[in-house]
């Protein structure tokens, strides 16, 4: 599969989910269908190596992909964004012979989930869960994680722990059925409803050496891993931003009546809602350009990867992230202003787009990516190396 092929399927998928998005939502029916479709065309291991058999796409594609199924459901855009970024921490990270294992994991069609968060402790990056020594090649996993994105759907979850009470941060891979594994469906969001999220328990958990990988290694060096990572949430805003403005579109369109003083017959035809869809637009575009434009600079700098490559491409991420939370929050606000009131029908469940957009964009403060930016603009000060930026 090439680049080409890759975004071609992801849009078929696109506008396949795009007709029961809402009503996913509405009843909080979990996409297992829809995903096994993405792993059955090999949708979701265009990131693998191709010297472990996968066709080894950039971040561009990844990209792409992401954006075009979150214009579609961003729900489902959002399960595979864990999964994607530890491919790519495997491939930083790991051995010949757990890329070899796990790969031909994802080639076969395997999910990862992820079990990073925690609740309670002092901030994102403070982790509690740990990894005890139970005997030779052996490790024990305790602790308990939340916003554990796609579990639920997932066949393997990568767990962040500490190799002892005090050692570094490794990932450990643990199978979603594993005994002392329990998976709580508690995810009770306003809107990302349906991402197969909820609370992973560790009680226990047996983990080989073999399925360990160390984590703090990836922040050694200059490193796009946090920029990747993060290149894939703006995609997520950048489709729930485009699907938010397609769908106003249409309902001006079809529905919408114009107001008097405009003395037009349609709604479409009002000066000051074209005037509206115009700013909508222009910030949605600006988003989109930012958007493909950091994925240009991540694959440069995994091509030549420097201090400097990687702050930039930070930065460029920093920069459509904070773009496209703007612009998925307008288009999902602004909907309601350009369509009228009758837009606000709770059965056309068009708050889907707002709700999607405010709980995502949540994710990462926004604020802290323009702030990254201005301390490069004032000194040149480079972003932190971590995996927030």
């Amino acid at each position: 599969m090439n680049h080409d092929e890759a975004v071609a399927l992801a849009a078929e998928f696109s506008a396949a989910f795009a007709r029961d998005a809402a009503e996913r939502d509405e009843r909080r029916r979990l996409p297992l269908a829809e995903l096994d479709k993405l792993s059955g065309a090999g949708l979701l291991a265009v990131t693998v190596p191709a010297a472990y058999g996968g066709p080894g796409l950039p971040a561009a594609t990844a990209t792409e992909v992401t954006r075009l199924l979150a214009t579609g459901d961003p729900n489902i855009a959002q399960i595979p964004q864990s999964h994607f970024v530890y491919i790519n921490h495997l491939r930083l990270c790991g051995t010949d012979a757990q890329r070899r294992r796990l790969f031909a994991e994802v080639l076969a069609g395997r999910r990862f989930g992820n079990a990073q968060s925690e609740a309670g402790t002092k901030h994102v990056r403070d982790i509690r869960t740990t990894l005890t020594a139970a005997g030779p090649g052996r490790w024990c996993l305790d602790g308990r994680k939340f916003y554990a994105t796609g579990v639920l759907l997932a066949h393997r979850i990568p767990v962040l722990a500490h190799l002892g009470p005090d050692g570094p941060l490794h990932v450990a891979w643990v199978d979603r059925h594993a005994e002392g594994v329990e998976v709580l469906d508690d995810w009770n969001a306003l809107g990302q409803r349906t991402t197969a999220s909820g609370s992973v328990l560790l009680h226990g958990v047996e983990v080989p050496d073999e399925l360990i990988t160390p984590f703090e290694r990836t922040f050694e060096g200059p490193q796009t891993y946090g920029a990747f990572a993060q290149l894939l949430h703006a995609a997520i805003d950048a489709g729930i931003a485009r699907a938010a403005l397609g769908d106003a579109a249409r309902f001006v369109v079809a529905t919408s009546r114009p107001y008097p003083d405009a003395r037009v017959e349609r709604a479409a035809d009002d000066p000051l809602v074209v005037q509206a869809f115009g700013e909508i637009e222009l910030a949605v575009r600006a988003a989109e350009a930012l958007l493909a434009e950091a994925a240009r600079c991540v694959d440069a700098a995994d091509a030549a990867l420097s201090d400097s490559s990687a702050a930039a491409a930070s930065l460029a991420v920093a920069a459509a992230r904070a773009a496209t939370t703007r612009a998925a929050l307008e288009a999902g606000s602004r909907l309601f202003e350009v369509a009228g009131t009758r837009s606000a029908a709770a059965g056309l469940r068009l708050d889907r787009h707002w709700r999607n957009a405010r709980t995502h964009t949540l994710h990462d403060p926004a604020a802290w990516k323009i702030h990254h930016l201005g301390r490069w603009a004032v000194e040149a000060t480079p972003p932190p190396n971590h995996g927030q930026v």
